[in-house]
């Protein structure tokens, strides 16, 4: 067997998951700010014990929608909006890559909370990273009841849609770009 047969088919799966990351990803809204706040009203609908997080922290980055999709290999791509002390300052992006046994695809929200304002401009640098063992909670009534942070963050999911098979590590990576002065 030669070095290229080895690499067709993890150019293969690469691909795959770049088109269904292209596809699933929501083109960008017209009004991220409208969309990161309508996605804030769904955390609390599922679990209206997220409204002290939301008071209580320095910031907050809100991704209304993530796109997830794995064959062997994995990747997860979304754009959102960064909140200080409650008002919209900046974009933000989060990407992800996994390896390990999954196969799917799927999205959800994410909110990330900063409980310090060392925490938030940590974000702001933009090279923030969660490692791959940080943990997400999966919202449902009562369910932040119980959170707490961990280094100063504390994130949670809400599920969109899809089907998702993982037994994968991988972290998050985030970039983050300031809105202009005129907005």
């Amino acid at each position: 067997m030669t070095a290229t047969s080895l690499y067709r088919p993890l150019a293969s799966t690469m691909a795959s998951v770049a088109l269904f990351l292209a596809l699933a990803s929501r083109a960008r809204a017209d009004d991220p700010v409208k969309e990161a706040q309508e996605a804030i009203e769904v955390f609390k609908k599922a679990d209206q014990g997220i409204s002290k997080f939301l008071a209580a922290a320095a910031g907050y980055a809100v991704f209304p929608t993530v796109g997830k999709g794995a064959i062997g290999v994995g990747g997860a791509h979304g754009s959102g909006v960064l909140f200080e002390k409650g008002n919209p300052i900046g974009k933000a992006s989060l990407t992800q890559v996994t390896v390990g046994l999954q196969l799917g695809g799927q999205s959800y929200s994410e909110i990330i909370f900063f409980q310090t304002a060392a925490a938030l401009t940590d974000f702001k640098k933009g090279s923030f990273a969660l490692a791959a063992e940080a943990s997400a909670v999966a919202l449902a009534a009562g369910a932040s009841a119980n959170a707490k942070y961990q280094n100063g963050v504390a994130v949670f999911t809400v599920a969109k849609g899809g089907l998702m098979y993982e037994a994968s590590v991988g972290g998050q990576k985030f970039k983050y770009e300031p809105f202009d002065k005129k907005q």
